[in-house]
């Protein structure tokens, strides 16, 4: 199956079923107020299936307009398909919702391992010196079932914040180093989940459990022999007591260490600054901190979950390949909402059979 086929011999099986049918679609749409009677387009599910042909295919507006009638889907003109696409926001998240519930996992050994991370597509007609202007993609992605279950839509004034997807009781959450917020680790650990999140030697005010300040450089140094630190620590915080957290941190071989001292340097030099012996030292470490207690998740564990980090990239890369996500062609958010929120539908109902489209191994967890 394809994003193509979903939108011809495979319409009815692939979207209209797992949508849970004619007669719901109706509803929704209804509630919504994206399709309320029946003129030019017959059906929720003709403007539904209008809708994905515009947004997954290579036509424009008028294009999509001709196909439609050719096809005898719907005999509407390109302003007429424009004005239906900015009334379907609402309906396209509440039919995404409704499919990432259907695949919501259940918890293995009571726990949902979610990997949170972000993907950003270019808004369209900004000039190269506002190529920061972009929609973001706020995405969670739950094991062991491997599917994304939770996406949230925002411009680039919202950035990445740990919190932003709702937290489930007694899930493991994990980050890359831009997540390590400490108000907001705060916030999930109040909502009864536990964090894995990297971290770098000076993204944060370190303080040791006596809440005395830790200088982490030095404790890097004297674990150098053995390769290891796993201690409690505090991250300070502003305006609340420091969070208590642990920190785990291993030696990189030296192959890969001296790939992150590279990198490093290039960094600098594209950036223009001088780089410091403190921040090549740190690079040879890949450090983590966690809320998860040593008797449950001894370090290896923890470091093991933090490699599954890599499985969300791979689900972005379903999303900008098998699925063709970009940047929607208008600039008008009314337009440019509905029409990633079309793609993120595509990629949920293709989830279930990427296994025929990729030859990816499988992530499982022990029962």
């Amino acid at each position: 199956m394809t994003r193509d086929s979903l939108l011809d011999q495979d319409w009815n099986k692939a979207v209209v079923e797992r949508l849970g049918g004619a007669e719901a679609l109706a509803g929704s749409a209804r509630d919504s107020k994206a399709f309320l009677r029946a003129r030019a387009i017959k059906s929720a599910v003709d403007l539904l299936r209008l809708i994905l042909a515009y947004c997954l295919g290579a036509r424009g507006l008028r294009s999509t307009a001709g196909w439609a009638a050719a096809a005898g889907v719907a005999d509407i003109s390109n302003v007429a398909l424009l004005y239906r696409l900015r009334q379907c926001s609402d309906w396209l998240a509440q039919l995404v919702g409704e499919a990432l519930s259907a695949t919501a996992p259940k918890a293995s050994r009571g726990r949902l391992i979610r990997i949170v991370d972000g993907t950003a597509v270019p808004k369209a007609g900004v000039a190269a010196k506002r190529r920061s202007e972009v929609w973001r993609v706020h995405s969670a992605f739950d094991l062991p079932h491997e599917r994304f279950g939770c996406f949230v839509l925002t411009d680039q004034q919202e950035g990445e914040r740990l919190d932003r997807i709702p937290v489930q009781r007694g899930e493991i959450r994990i980050g890359d180093r831009v997540y390590l917020q400490p108000d907001r680790i705060a916030v999930v650990r109040e909502a009864g989940a536990d964090v894995v999140v990297r971290t770098g030697w000076k993204s944060a005010r370190w303080l040791d459990p006596a809440g005395d300040r830790l200088d982490l450089l030095a404790l890097l140094r004297a674990n150098a022999m053995q390769g290891l630190i796993d201690q409690p620590i505090r991250l300070a915080r502003e305006s609340a007591p420091p969070l208590a957290l642990r920190l785990i941190a291993v030696k990189k071989p030296e192959t890969a260490a001296r790939e992150a001292r590279r990198k490093a340097r290039r960094d600098a030099q594209r950036q223009g600054y001088t780089i410091s012996k403190a921040t090549l030292a740190a690079a040879g470490w890949v450090m983590l901190v966690t809320s998860l207690a040593p008797e449950a998740f001894p370090a290896a564990d923890v470091l093991a979950l933090y490699r599954l980090r890599w499985r969300i990239e791979l689900g972005f890369k379903r999303l900008k390949s098998i699925i063709g996500l970009h940047g929607p062609p208008g600039i008008d958010p009314r337009s440019a909402k509905p029409f990633v929120l079309a793609h993120l539908l595509a990629i949920l109902l293709l989830e279930p059979l990427v296994d025929e489209l990729e030859d990816s191994p499988r992530w499982a967890i022990a029962a």
